[in-house]
């Protein structure tokens, strides 16, 4: 099917019917105006990005910004949330896969974030597919027959909330004047351009999640599209609003700069846990000094970790803005009650905590959570939407708190054999077209296999990448597990090439000499 372009632009896809109601040629001009606008600055940003990389491993350490003192010194607030945003006790998380999409919105979450990002694979199919249905879900005629069942929407449903791709994300099947667009510009503009309108004249509106940032300027890109496309598109601004994901130990430090950029725009930020310890992990991974446990061992209660968690909050209330809770990995264990109990126990102490903390709500992978975690908030705030009132005069938090990396035991080897075996399963999935897997009774997603192809990288090159019997981690280790663990993981999935090519992957990539950035960008070019 041809489609009417944008000068200058190619789609290098299919367009298989049914895409045209996406891909109309008022919406990829809107694509094209921004991506010609921004594309620059995006690429400066990433430049800048590498290069603060590059201190960091000369041994640079993070610290507060002197310059943005004055910001975090003043006395400021973001504008005021809109009643959709004022109740998220519990937001429930997952791809833009139809059947997810309805399930989600039904769960009785009070806000559903539907997903561009970690928990989806970007081939093109899922990123038109995924638009189409939104455009159904915006409209409320969303349905799937499916294994003799109908599946519709209830009267009531959670406030949507959409994440597009990060920065470092291109679009490779759409090239604008002979180079791959943003992979972000394009899901935002997409969405924005089908569906601002018809959610403003429901009562709610275009509302997102920002991740993987890095710095205020990142945040100042964003805010400087949103100002852009509020105007192309004709509506007021200030009608978008953005939680951002504070999911790197760099954008730890500059939340009160975060929140500044995107004032008019914010809905808060959210505490992006497995993100932020991959992030961790790979900014310090050729710091000697540096090295962190089996991963099941770091945990909220982690010194560095509640550091963080307790900034987030103190700085987001500070300003009038909602502080989420980031996502507990634990699904319901549907044939074995006494590890369902144990799940169970530790989902329900995780939003306990954020609760009492004075968190306004938290994240969930599963819609057989959502009432577990509804409860544990619902003791706290009582009727309360949020509790944005609870100041954390008490919270002092110094840049050595945020830098406090432990623990750093025990290494197993079942911790090992654990991060072998998740990522090679992941990524099998991943490269079959499903981002959001459940593995060993946790939801895992991008973040968590980048944890653990992380880990043992940095476990390979660390003198402390000692297993607790004495045994130094190396690669030679490594590559005698990985088939074994892959047989392990054929033994729950069946064959399949993409796991033989997973395990391939992950081998090259937790043993190869220079760290790749992020496992989605070389795992991309493998995907139609």
């Amino acid at each position: 099917m041809a489609l009417q372009l944008p000068a200058g632009m190619e789609i290098q896809a299919e367009i298989k019917p049914g895409y045209e109601k996406v891909l109309t040629p008022e919406a990829l001009a809107l694509v094209a105006r921004l991506q010609r606008a921004f594309e620059p600055r995006r690429q400066e940003l990433l430049v800048a990005r590498a290069e603060r990389a590059r201190r960091l491993d000369a041994g640079e350490r993070p610290d507060f910004l002197p310059d943005t003192e004055h910001i975090r010194e003043g006395d400021w607030k973001i504008a005021p949330i809109p009643k959709a945003l004022e109740c998220r006790r519990v937001e429930i998380t997952g791809p833009v896969e139809r059947k997810m999409i309805i399930n989600a919105l039904n769960s009785g979450a009070d806000s559903y974030m539907t997903d561009f990002e970690d928990s989806n694979t970007p081939n093109w199919d899922n990123q038109i597919t995924g638009q189409l249905n939104l455009i159904e879900a915006v409209r409320r005629t969303i349905s799937l027959e499916q294994g003799g069942k109908t599946y519709a929407l209830n009267d009531k449903t959670a406030t949507l909330i959409v994440r597009p791709r990060g920065w470092h994300l291109d679009e490779k099947h759409v090239l604008l004047d002979g180079k791959r667009i943003s992979g972000g510009i394009f899901d935002f503009a997409l969405f924005m351009f089908h569906n601002a309108k018809e959610q403003l004249a429901r009562g709610a509106g275009p509302y997102f999640y920002l991740p993987k940032m890095e710095s205020h300027l990142e945040a100042r890109l964003w805010n400087d599209i949103f100002v852009m496309t509020q105007n192309e598109l004709g509506i007021p601004q200030g009608s978008i609003k953005a939680t951002v994901l504070i999911e790197t130990i760099l954008a730890a430090f500059e939340m009160d700069e975060i929140l500044y950029e995107l004032r008019e725009h914010s809905a808060g930020l959210n505490a992006g846990r497995w993100d932020y310890i991959f992030s961790c992990i790979k900014k310090f991974k050729v710091d000697k000094n540096f090295c962190l446990a089996d991963r099941a061992k770091v945990t909220m209660t982690s010194p560095f970790m509640r550091a963080y968690a307790l900034l987030l909050l103190k700085t987001c209330h500070k300003r009038n803005a909602p502080a989420i809770g980031g996502m507990s990995a634990l699904i319901p264990i549907k044939n074995d009650p006494a590890k369902n109990d144990a799940a169970m126990a530790g989902v329900r102490a995780d939003k306990a905590r954020d609760a009492s903390d004075g968190y306004d709500g938290g994240w969930v992978a599963h819609p057989g959570l959502v009432e577990l975690a509804m409860t544990e908030f619902r003791k706290v705030l009582g009727a309360r939407p949020n509790q944005i009132d609870k100041q954390r005069p008490d919270v002092s938090v110094t840049a050595a708190d945020l830098l406090e990396f432990q623990p750093e035991k025990p290494i197993t080897e079942a911790g090992l054999r654990m991060n072998i075996h998740v990522g090679i399963h992941y990524l099998g999935a991943w490269l079959a077209g499903n981002g959001c897997v459940p593995i060993h009774n946790l939801m895992e997603d991008a973040a968590t296999a980048e944890i653990s192809r992380s880990q043992v990288w940095q476990w390979i090159r660390s003198p402390k990448g000692v297993l607790e019997d004495g045994r130094k981690v190396t690669a030679d280790m490594v590559r005698t597990m990985i088939p074994e663990e892959l047989k392990k993981v054929k033994e729950v999935v069946g064959e399949g090439a993409t796991y033989d090519r997973a395990a391939q992957i992950f081998e090259q990539m937790s043993t190869a000499e220079k760290f790749a950035e992020f496992l989605t960008l070389p795992l991309y070019e493998e995907v139609s």
